[in-house]
């Protein structure tokens, strides 16, 4: 295998792509190969089958979505108010609707790994140490609301960006903002 890491990164890149456009059906190392303008037969000298892609392709979106420093700063030395909570939760919606290959590709894996059990212990182990790693700087950071308001938003947003993503002519951006806040102001009590 190849060790090149510039070259695996913009080839999991692709897959991502690839996934969102194609489906899981349709993630073929000669697919990956042509989304990452490559010469045929590089993602098979980098890869050990296609799960091995499926799986490194569902940990890169995780490194893909990592929050920005000025994100955690606004998180731990910010104000310790729902409002605060509110503007985070629209920065965390706008940067995965921002991503939105990435996110339809997700949604590809999870569906994949019901049928594939490697890819299921990495996707349960990416959105697990995910889910614990904003649950632990909500509350390290002395915000209002406890573990279970931070997994209820988690389970709220999610779905609301399915369908901001999906159909999204079923919530403007508009009521999409709105239910941001009233999720917020339901399930953070002070």
């Amino acid at each position: 295998m190849r060790t090149n890491p510039e070259r695996r990164q913009a080839l999991v890149d692709a897959a991502i792509e690839v996934l969102a456009s194609d489906g899981a059906r349709g993630l073929t190392f000669r697919a990956v190969d042509k989304a990452a303008g490559v010469p045929a037969g590089t993602a098979s000298n980098y890869f050990a089958s296609r799960d091995d892609l499926l799986t490194q392709t569902g940990a890169r979106f995780y490194e893909r979505l990592q929050p920005s420093a000025a994100t955690m700063a606004q998180l731990s030395d910010g104000p310790k108010t729902r409002e605060n909570i509110v503007a985070l939760m629209k920065e965390v919606v706008g940067r995965i609707e921002a991503f939105r290959t990435g996110y339809l590709a997700l949604l590809e894996l999870r569906l994949e790994a019901t049928r594939r059990p490697e890819l299921r212990k990495v996707l349960n182990e990416r959105v697990r140490a995910d889910l614990d790693f904003n649950v632990r700087n909500h509350l390290e950071s002395g915000m209002p609301g406890d573990k279970e308001s931070v997994v209820l938003l988690y389970l709220a947003l999610n779905w609301l960006i399915v369908d901001r993503l999906t159909l999204p002519e079923i919530f403007t951006e508009e009521e999409s903002q709105h239910l941001i806040e009233e999720a917020v102001n339901r399930l953070i009590t002070t």
